[in-house]
């Protein structure tokens, strides 16, 4: 299956890809790594009117250190995240996220934005972004707002974002000097979509770690917080003990939803898995 018929149009410069949103209404649809939406389109799940292409956006584009914080564009592609010193200075969870995103070909291509802005509950970089309490920076209309990721993920593929707002970038603060993380993601194979994920960053002193933020992924509708193992291990000497209480909190805080692979309770038992792993290797 092919396509179906639609305008193209490739503006220059933000102001102009927002006029043509604004225009084209429920028949316009961006692209920019177009990772999900070429599939979409040839499978006729997506049959837009006119199709904005935003890659010569340069507002859209580049990584820096803003002040206090991580600024990344929308338009930075997963492989310029795996590549980038900033990132692995500033937020080495997301150098050690990248390589589990699917295979080269697509990391060279896909996108941060599109990622957050397609809101795949399966998708590394939304987890990331909880955990590591990034605002989304977004344009529309009536000029800039911005969202904390905690509030941007509303259900399965559903953000905060309006049909006539575009993603720009993310903030995300600088990593602190005592600051560790884990990431994994138990998955049939590499580069297959996960069974289940835990993208996770702590203050770490002795062995007592602070600050937690623990965020499951491809468990539920949305990424997830671990909510209450956080509070329980917040502030605490670690031992086994309250590592297995941590475990019990997770599996029972978090309702986890099968898919066409995987039961329930086999993800329920995977957040305590992960958990468990990613606990030790953080007090390492």
């Amino acid at each position: 299956m092919k396509a179906a018929a639609f305008d193209y149009v490739k503006p220059k410069a933000l102001s102009d890809a927002l006029s043509l949103l604004e225009q084209g209404g429920d028949d316009a649809r961006l692209i920019a790594g177009g990772q999900t939406l070429l599939a979409t389109l040839n499978m006729r799940l997506s049959e837009p009117s006119i199709l904005i292409d935003i890659t010569d956006v340069a507002e859209l584009k580049g990584i820096s250190v803003v002040g206090d914080k991580l600024r990344i564009g929308a338009l930075v592609t997963h492989t310029e995240i795996e590549d980038s010193a900033l990132v692995a200075k500033h937020a080495p969870l997301l150098k050690a996220a990248a390589p589990h995103i699917a295979h080269r070909a697509i990391r060279n291509l896909g996108t941060w934005g599109g990622s957050l802005a397609y809101g795949d509950p399966a998708a590394e970089w939304p987890a990331c972004s909880l955990t590591l309490q990034a605002t989304m920076v977004i344009h529309g209309p009536s000029g800039e707002r911005k969202i904390a990721a905690k509030d941007f993920f509303i259900d399965l593929y559903t953000t905060s974002l309006e049909p006539d707002e575009i993603l720009v970038a993310t903030e995300i603060p600088l990593a602190t000097s005592n600051q560790v993380f884990y990431f994994h993601e138990l998955a049939r194979r590499h580069g297959d979509y996960a069974v289940a994920g835990l993208a996770a960053v702590a203050e770490k002193q002795g062995g007592v770690l602070s600050h937690c933020a623990f965020t499951f992924f491809s468990v539920s509708a949305t990424p997830v917080m671990a909510s209450a193992a956080q509070d329980l291990i917040n502030g605490l000497s670690l031992n086994d003990q309250l590592i297995a209480q941590a475990v019990a909190s997770a599996r029972e805080e978090i309702d986890a939803i099968a898919d066409i692979t995987n039961s329930a309770e086999a993800k329920t038992h995977l957040i305590g898995v992960l958990l468990e792993r990613g606990l030790k290797h953080m007090l390492a």
